[in-house]
């Protein structure tokens, strides 16, 4: 094996071969060695050559590697090592000291690689077979291949395991692994497999992946816990965020009630290591994307209920209001807790009763505005507070009215410090951003709410003292006018764009301060102010119901005309939404700025302008005569409006009537069904009657039909129709031909009797006359016995005197019995057979008794004798009776 001491660098004379030349001559070993040992060797060079020689290696062996996968699939060894090489050739780890360059290269070339690779789906497959196998040596190379083909090419890669038979499945038993270095490394796979598709993600969150993973995050300690935990919860992400299906599965398996355990922190906040940190973050991610404002309004209530139930929301605010949590924590909490209850009733309801621990306490909202107004905070968490202040107010007219009720002088109370009081503050602050953040809030607190837009009318605000108070709208209006008199810390622009959108909101009444500021060529940023005044204007034009006489819509066209010119006030109107920050803030709910600077538009406001713009084009542009006519036609539509109401009203009157008629229908049908019902069963009672009423006439008919033949059909027989004549003429023929055929057998049954009775009698004849000879020759014996038997004689003849009477009366009222019963006995010879046999046994016992009876004691013999055979002749005579019964009309001979 001198060949791989050279291939690796070993001292030898002469020349040494280039890193490509020893490549292919090991190459060449892999592809032509018979030995395993030889082809294992090469591979193992291969490997340590692998990273030096990165394209070399690449270029020249993936096939053959390739190859060692599918040939020596029983040697674990071999396989480790042709796996790990071509990990080193496709990976594009990041090297240290790398520059941008050589690291791009190095991506392009694991991107090349990597494709060369996919080119046969089969290697993927392969790949996915090979991680079936518990071996380290296979498993570990193998998923950590899988892992940089998913980096460099995911789509390809993750089409393929899609399609693959139990792809995914074999990629999550990963997790199940009991070494943790694959375990965590699976982790990493799944990431990468998971991310972009959809198809994927279903299908692993429906392998029990939310509960491996939450386990997971259980036994390595929660927020507490290492880099797995980590990842963990970005697989989690991956799975939830913006796949509705999955998100739903996670909330009907009560995964949501995990995860409150992850938010229960101590009184001691000090000292949170960064990976903490970064885990709690990720929590916080996880729990919005859950109630993230994107998602279906019914997925997020449900979720945002299932927070509430749980104790999550709870938990969540317990760490809003606690001590020594890092800002960056601090901040994305207050955005978790604002999108769990925004639009939620009875979670907005809750957070408005959390009190800060404070001395004394204070409401949470109050503890907030305080930092959101204060220039000294930073300021992601003055918009995350704004954000939450929006979410706390986003369809919440009690806490809009709550909010706005803090203003009312009737309800402000000098030895506190309300939510109102806060927002006025910033309004009119030196520092423009709490101008800002104030005015939006404060337009908030009047969107969709007429009634607090006119309750706010009655704010009243002290300027200074020895002058009287002014209207919060008139300052307002004040600050707008002066425009550049007034010094600020941070952007003019800034202040006015906010108390524009305000007042938008919230229509001002002295449009003739705004027209200075729209008149003028200024700046880019004062082409802002110069739109949203034209846009307040215009909103005062539309919505004018030329109520005051100054201020008529014609009015105040006019001075637009004059001073700004109609042309011009569009093109002002339109710089709103040509502007960048515009389109920045209509793309989602939260406000995300990476400056204060930048912080000009709220969302909601630019939902206000996309509404407007069109319709306030259209009103100034209009002319007096058009105005005229739409006046007409409004007022036409208005007398219309008021006949479509009378007729509506009409209507209703006659619904109203036919609803009791209605009713009255539906009383009568249910009345009509309940006699119908009585009809139908009287109808059947009819016919049952009809039905005895014929078959009594067609009794009669036959009656009648016997007394006279003579006469001719008719039309009608006893009242019945030809056909049902017919009909019953079929019917007695068939019953005459069952008759006949029934005295046919009846004959043959009769005549087997006769032969039966005949040969019974002449039996018993017999049977008697033995007895009798027996009966004799026993008299004779007892006549010649001594005078103190004579008794017993004498009670002898009284007992056979007393015997044969029932017999002569049986005999004498043989012929008496119903002809119907005898048919009851034609069941033929054996049952008289066996009588007969019966009888035969009878006599015998009688004989065997007889002769016992004569050994031991003869006059008791005679006695039982003479009464056995009365009781046989009585059987005999039974028998006989119930032939006659049966059949009286038999003669007996």
């Amino acid at each position: 094996m001198n060949f791989f001491g050279f291939g690796m660098g070993g001292k030898v004379p002469g020349p040494q071969p280039s890193g490509a030349e020893t490549i292919q001559k090991l190459c060449d070993r892999v592809a032509s060695s018979t030995l395993l040992d030889d082809r294992r060797d090469a591979v193992r060079a291969l490997k340590s050559l692998s990273k030096k020689y990165r394209m070399e290696v690449g270029t020249q062996a993936m096939d053959h590697l390739i190859n060692i996968l599918q040939t020596d699939r029983s040697d674990s060894e071999i396989l480790g090592y042709a796996l790990d090489t071509l990990y080193n050739i496709i990976c594009n780890d990041e090297e240290e000291e790398q520059d941008e360059n050589a690291q791009k290269q190095a991506d392009d070339l694991g991107a090349q690689f990597t494709d060369k690779f996919i080119e046969d789906p089969e290697h993927v497959t392969l790949l996915l077979t090979l991680l079936e196998e518990f071996d380290f040596h296979v498993r570990w190379p193998g998923v950590k291949l899988l892992t940089a083909l998913l980096k460099n090419q995911g789509p390809q890669v993750q089409g393929v395991i899609l399609v693959s038979p139990m792809g995914v499945s074999r990629l999550m038993d990963l997790l199940a692994d009991s070494r943790e270095v694959i375990r965590n490394d699976g982790l990493l796979l799944l990431q990468q497999l998971t991310k972009g598709n959809a198809a994927i993600q279903k299908i692993v969150a429906f392998e029990s992946a939310f509960e491996r993973l939450l386990d997971i995050i259980t036994e390595e300690g929660s927020s507490d816990g290492g880099i797995v935990v980590e990842d963990c919860l970005l697989l989690l992400l991956n799975l939830l965020k913006n796949n509705s299906s999955n998100q739903n599965f996670f909330k009907e398996g009560s995964y949501i009630q995990r995860m409150k355990p992850w938010f229960e922190v101590g009184d001691d906040n000090s000292g949170w290591s960064a990976q903490k940190v970064t885990n709690l973050h990720l929590m916080l991610q996880l729990v919005r994307v859950m109630v993230s404002p994107v998602n279906s309004p019914g997925a997020t209530a449900s979720c945002q209920k299932s927070m509430y139930q749980c104790g999550l929301l709870q938990q969540l605010c317990t760490i809003l209001m606690a001590t020594g949590v890092p800002a960056d924590i601090l901040t994305e909490t207050i955005n978790t807790v604002s999108e769990v209850i925004r639009g939620s009733q009875v979670n907005q309801d809750y957070f408005a009763s959390v009190n800060a621990p404070s001395n004394p306490p204070r409401p949470a909202i109050v503890v907030l505005l305080m930092s959101m107004v204060n220039e000294r905070q930073p300021f992601v968490l003055r918009c995350a507070v704004l954000y939450c202040f929006q979410c706390f107010l986003y369809k919440n007219e009690k806490g809009q009215g709550e909010i706005v009720a803090t203003l009312l002088p009737s309800t402000i109370d000098a030895n506190s410090i309300s939510a109102g009081q806060l927002l006025c503050g910033g309004l009119f602050s030196a520092d423009s951003l709490s101008n800002w953040c104030a005015a939006v809030a404060l337009a908030h607190a009047l969107q969709d709410n007429l009634t607090q837009k006119e309750q706010l009318l009655r704010v009243q605000l002290a300027t200074s003292l020895g002058k009287p108070p002014v209207s919060l709208l008139q300052q307002c209006t004040n600050i707008l006018s002066q425009g550049d008199k007034i010094t600020r810390r941070g952007s003019k622009v800034q202040t006015r764009v906010g108390l524009l959108m305000l007042l938008c909101t919230w229509i001002s009444n002295c449009p003739i301060a705004l027209t200075a500021q729209i008149s003028e060529n200024l700046g880019e940023d004062e082409r802002l102010v110069q739109g949203l005044c034209a846009l307040l204007l215009g909103i005062c034009i539309y919505y004018n119901d030329n109520s005051l006489e100054n201020y008529t819509k014609e009015k105040l066209k006019q001075l637009i005309e004059k001073r700004i010119g109609k042309e011009n006030f569009v093109e002002k109107l339109g710089f709103i939404t040509k502007h960048e920050l515009y389109s920045r803030a209509a793309q989602k709910p939260q406000p995300v700025f990476p400056s204060p600077e930048q912080m000009l538009f709220d969302h909601e406001f630019t939902k206000l302008v996309k509404e407007l713009e069109g319709v306030i084009t259209k009103a100034v542009h209009k002319s007096s005569e058009e105005e005229k006519k739409e006046e007409e036609v409004k007022k036409t539509l208005e007398q219309h409006d008021n006949i479509v109401t009378q007729y509506k009203e009409l209507i209703r009157e006659q619904d109203a009537q036919i609803q009791e008629l209605k009713e009255q229908v539906s009383s009568m049908t249910s009345q009509n069904e309940q006699m119908q019902a009585t009809v139908a069963q009287q109808l059947s009672q009819i016919q049952q009657h009809k039905d005895q009423y014929n078959i009594l006439k067609l009794k009669l008919g036959k009656e009648n039909q016997s007394q006279s033949n003579s006469q001719g059909d008719a039309s009608q027989v006893n009242g019945l129709q030809t056909e049902e004549l017919t009909q019953l003429r079929e019917e007695v023929e068939e019953l005459r031909q069952q008759h006949t055929l029934l005295q046919t057998q009846l004959s043959d049954k009769d005549s087997l009797i006769n032969t039966l009775v005949s040969f019974l009698w002449v039996f018993c004849g017999s049977l008697l006359s033995c007895v009798l000879q027996e009966l004799e020759a026993l008299r004779t014996q007892v006549q010649s016995q001594s005078a103190e038997i004579s008794q017993l004689k004498t009670e002898k003849q009284e007992l056979l005197r007393r015997a044969e009477a029932p017999v002569n009366g049986i005999i004498a009222n043989m012929t008496f019995y119903s002809k119907n019963e005898v048919r009851s006995l034609s069941g033929g010879r054996t049952d008289l057979e066996q009588q007969l046999a019966s009888a035969t046994s009878t006599v015998a016992i009688l004989q065997t008794e007889k002769t016992k009876l004569q050994t031991e004691n003869w006059f008791i013999w005679y006695l039982a004798c003479y009464m056995y055979a009365f009781l046989s002749f009585r059987m005999l005579f039974n028998t006989i009776s119930s032939l006659v019964i049966l059949r009286p009309d038999l003669q007996f001979t």
